[in-house]
Parts: C-alpha cells; structure tokens; sequence
C-alpha cells in the first residue's frame, strides 16, 4: 500500500484543517487505519483510528471532540478532520495502514505497516 498525506498547512488557533490520505495500491477498508503525529524532539503519537470493517474509532485524549476520523471507500482515502486547533497540535501528521483491526493494537505505531510521508500542520497562537 502507498499512502500520500495532504492538507496541512498554516492555520490559527481555533481553526481547522481537513488531512487526507490517499492510497494506491490496497483498498483501505482492509485496514485499520490511523493517523499519529511527531512534533520536534517528540516521539510520534497517536492521534486517532479507525477499525477495519468495524468503523469504530479511537481518539487521543488529546484530540478526542475536536477531531474526526473517517474513510471514503469510494475514493479510497481517510481523513482526519481537525477542529478547535490549538498551538500544541502543531506537528508532522502521518497517516498509516495496518493489517490489524482491533482498535487497542491500533493505538501503538508498531502495529502498522505502511506509512504515509507526513504533512506539516502549524498551528500560530
């Protein structure tokens, strides 16, 4: 599976942005799905996932009411909407494929594989 990342970009706090990932290649709904993040001199973390077949979805703490994960079976993409952005959720976002399907394997970075090349998101204060 490639997966190419887009839709980050410079935006205020408060604000939102809409990441997608598109892939070639596989027909996403036969991955869980998720998308994480790296900040500089961070480790990369979770951000949110979806289930393969299920569709249920997890969120970070930190992210949970303010973003949105879904796939598009049609367009073979997934997205990740992004509201209520803050500063802290600047970051490289990456979005990833796994051949697991339980949501608590998908929460760890280990358990996908494939990955996306980032896009940068940044949040101004």
């Amino acid at each position: 599976v490639q997966l190419q990342a887009s839709g980050g970009g410079l935006v205020q706090a408060g604000g939102s942005l809409r990441l997608s990932c598109a892939a070639s290649g596989r027909t996403l709904s036969n991955y869980g799905m998720g998308w994480f993040r790296q900040a500089p001199g961070k480790e990369r973390e979770f951000v949110a996932a979806i289930g393969r077949s299920s569709g249920s979805t997890a969120y970070s703490d930190s992210v949970k009411g303010r973003c949105t994960i879904s796939i598009n079976n049609a367009k073979n993409t997934v997205s990740l909407q992004m509201n209520s952005l803050k500063p802290e959720d600047t970051a490289v976002y990456y979005c990833a494929a796994s051949k697991m399907s339980t949501l608590v394997a998908l929460i760890t970075p280990m358990r996908y594989d494939y990955w996306g090349q980032g896009t940068q998101v940044t949040v101004s204060s």
